[in-house]
């Protein structure tokens, strides 16, 4: 358990929910409670009896709520987790599934709500620095980001009603053992050379190791100085994407470093492969939206969290990567030496 800015223990909750609970997030937040002693249940798409998840849809609470009665805390993070989905799906799981999720919360006498947000809230076109005041993203593109925004709107509506108490995590890329999106698929698109980045990988990349976001998480869940807050949580250290990927790109056996096209001629092929994919109802996330991702031009400001919450990362970004590939050789993602 980390300890405040203060020095003062966060509090350990008898016991804590987590929608979204199968994911790299949740599996990882469920792993740190239970390790507390806590009592963890969770819900997902997919159940894992094992592990105290049961199957649901976060859009309809009645095959799960039960579940989730008399826990202390519950967090949140079931959402639409892709930069190629439709509005109409952002909208009904990732905005309207947060406010089912706050009535069960409240329904089943949880004290504490975590929101999981995300940077992509602020959207790709920020000052580099920017914290939590900057303003959330709208408009017809990077809609995740959105998306996200909407989300966060949803929760603190409740806070300010006096509902429940909400607590708003914003986390960076989060990266480490256990991650589909930034290490094991990257790696397979580097293996089929289908791993492009805009503009050179000059774009800024914003790593979060992921037990640096769990002492975050549970620092901003516990504490009294969390209560009614946003807080961006990252490693504070801005890496490119060229950099980040490049790992990716010589674990796949490759020389050099990923392709690169300029971003208006990368922008022109994702948005025809991602019209394409849409037509034939297949799954990708070359899109627009995550070239104009790999385009950001900052990283952001965690002085809110050290002040008020004593968040101090303490994996730098290449330990992270160390401690990532030794496990994607212990999984067999990668041959060992």
């Amino acid at each position: 358990m980390p300890t405040g800015a203060s020095g003062q223990t966060p509090e350990t909750p008898e016991s804590v929910f987590i929608t979204g609970a199968g994911g790299f997030i949740g599996r990882a937040i469920m792993a740190r409670y239970k390790a507390l002693g806590c009592d963890v249940r969770g819900m997902d798409l997919q159940p894992d009896p094992d592990a105290n998840i049961v199957a649901g849809d976060i859009t309809n609470p009645s095959g799960w709520a039960d579940h989730a009665k008399g826990c202390d805390l519950f967090i949140h993070t079931a959402a639409i987790v892709s930069l190629a989905a439709q509005w109409p799906a952002y909208r009904k799981v990732t905005v309207e599934g947060t406010r089912k999720a706050i009535e069960v919360a409240i329904a089943g006498g949880a004290k504490r709500f975590v929101h999981f947000s995300s940077i992509a809230a602020l959207g790709y076109d920020y000052p580099d620095g920017a914290d939590e005041t900057w303003p959330v993203t709208i408009g017809s593109d990077y809609l995740y980001g959105v998306a996200k925004g909407a989300s966060e709107h949803v929760a603190l509506a409740a806070h300010a009603a006096g509902e429940i108490d909400v607590t708003v995590i914003r986390p960076g890329d989060v990266y480490g053992p256990g991650s589909r999106a930034w290490l094991i698929e990257p790696l397979k698109m580097a293996r089929a050379g289908q791993l492009v980045l805009p503009d050179n990988g000059q774009g800024v990349f914003t790593p979060v190791y992921i037990d640096d976001l769990l002492d975050g998480i549970m620092l901003a869940a516990g504490l009294e100085e969390g209560r009614g807050q946003v807080f961006i949580l990252w490693g504070g250290e801005a890496v490119s994407c060229k950099e980040f990927f490049s790992h990716h790109w010589r674990w796949a056996g490759r020389e050099g470093s990923p392709h690169s096209l300029p971003l208006k001629a990368a922008l022109a092929l994702t948005r025809g492969v991602w019209k394409l994919n849409q037509m034939l109802k297949r799954n990708d996330e070359v899109t627009p939206d995550t070239m104009l991702m790999f385009s950001r031009k900052g990283g952001f400001s965690i002085e809110k969290a050290k002040r008020l919450l004593g968040y101090q990362p303490k994996v730098n970004f290449s330990e992270g990567m160390h401690q990532s590939e030794l496990w994607l050789k212990a999984c067999g993602e990668l041959e060992s030496e």
